[in-house]
């Protein structure tokens, strides 16, 4: 799986954080920040050296896995279309949770028409991903490839994927949950 070509969305906490796992393990990383790549350069040279900082447009473009790593708030200034046919992680929350009918994963596919979205990588803090030392994270998702694919990705990095469920269940990940800021425990 590496040479999956993967573009991180979000250059603040989490963004550099998952492109530096994803790099450790092999895989090209795009990042992008919000605004001109020329801004983030030398955050993401110091925080994630070998990422090549891009616009969102021109990461998403190119790149066969893109992780959402934006605050929810800046979610709503993508252009949806980019998204088309790609795997999406959302690793996304919204603060502080809402009581909605719907979990953020399943506004952010309803959005992202044709995107393959899996909630994953959210529940875990920043600070806690590195090392990641084989510490189970969840995923959860209704397109079956999409979530073998972002299962493959997070045992690569260093992750043991958990599969929660559909999207529906990927609100067992957000804000408010029992699981959330917490690493996922196999149920036997």
């Amino acid at each position: 799986m590496p040479g999956v070509k993967t573009a991180v969305l979000g250059a603040g906490h989490v963004g550099p954080v998952i492109a530096r796992l994803a790099l450790a393990a092999g895989y090209p990383v795009t990042i992008a920040g919000s605004g001109d790549p020329a801004r983030i350069e030398m955050i993401i040279e110091f925080l994630a050296p070998g990422a090549t900082p891009l616009t969102a447009a021109d990461a998403v473009a190119d790149a066969d896995l893109v992780v959402l790593a934006i605050p929810w708030h800046r979610f709503s200034t993508l252009e949806p279309g980019m998204f088309a046919g790609k795997v999406v992680i959302d690793a996304m929350n919204q603060w502080p949770p809402a009581a909605e009918p719907q979990g953020t994963s399943e506004e952010v596919a309803q959005r992202l028409v044709g995107a393959r979205v899996v909630k994953s990588l959210n529940h875990v803090a920043y600070q806690d991903m590195e090392p990641p030392d084989g510490q189970a994270v969840g995923l959860a998702g209704d397109d079956p490839a999409a979530l073998d694919v972002v299962a493959e990705f997070l045992s690569r990095i260093g992750f043991e994927p958990v599969r929660v469920g559909s999207l529906f269940d990927g609100r067992l990940l957000e804000p408010g949950s029992p699981v959330f800021g917490k690493f996922v425990k196999e149920q036997s």
